[in-house]
């Protein structure tokens, strides 16, 4: 049993996504992140960073627990201990790492500046609607969008032709497309795979986990933790 500790936010999502098409049975914590749970310091001691997901696993590569921190990190580590969705050879997991990383360092920050910028930071108190990071996070979100859509237009998924934990990490940030004020008409490609994996019954189980969660984030107190703690 893997105790995940989580809120409903895209790098949340990456772990029931995988959680689900790994089969593996799972209890969620929840960490109420507009609430300032991030900062209990039973928290911490799992997540030092103040930042969901984590997970403890009763059965850790010594037969002993192991708590982890970092959506990658967990991907990578729940890979590893089912054999699933790395690949099955050595250029193949550079291949999934690649893309890993790449969500990692690109899409999932530059993505997540474009939400505050566009949406959260104008219902500040005092508001700040400030048009060069909106534009400067826009166009960076669009390019690596361009970038992933040439990837995908070789490959059926994008570390290759085969599923993996890249895609899982990639794809819940991806669906807020419209949120970051993206466009598909040029993407083709990255259409095609949203849509592939939106049709999958674990993306779809992994994606509803917490959706009865309220999003706090425009709520003046839940600001204050979350963007200036």
């Amino acid at each position: 049993m893997i105790d995940l500790h989580f809120w409903p936010t895209p790098n949340g999502h990456k772990i029931t996504i995988a959680l689900e098409e790994m089969g593996l049975a799972y209890r969620l914590h929840y960490v109420n992140i507009g609430a300032g749970d991030q900062f209990k310091p039973e928290f911490l001691a799992i997540a030092p960073n103040n930042r969901m997901p984590a997970i403890v696993d009763d059965e850790g590569p010594d037969g002993q627990p192991v708590s982890i921190f970092e959506s990658g990190a967990i991907l990578q580590y729940l890979a590893r201990k089912t054999g699933q969705f790395y690949g099955s050879t050595e250029r193949e997991r550079i291949s999934v790492e690649q893309w890993l990383m790449w969500q990692m360092g690109g899409v999932g920050p530059m993505a997540g500046q474009a939400h505050h910028f566009l949406h959260y930071a104008p219902t500040m108190d005092p508001p700040h609607d400030l048009p060069y990071p909106k534009d400067r996070y826009r166009r960076e979100v669009g390019r690596l969008y361009g970038v992933l859509d040439r990837q995908l237009a070789k490959n059926r998924y994008a570390a290759g032709d085969f599923l993996s934990i890249a895609d899982m990490a990639i794809w819940p940030w991806a669906m807020g497309w419209e949120r970051q004020e993206q466009t598909l008409e040029d993407k083709p490609h990255f259409k095609r795979w949203l849509e592939e994996l939106a049709a999958r019954p674990a993306f779809v189980k992994g994606k509803a986990v917490g959706a009865e969660r309220p999003n706090a984030s425009t709520d003046r107190k839940a600001q204050e933790i979350l963007f200036k703690r």
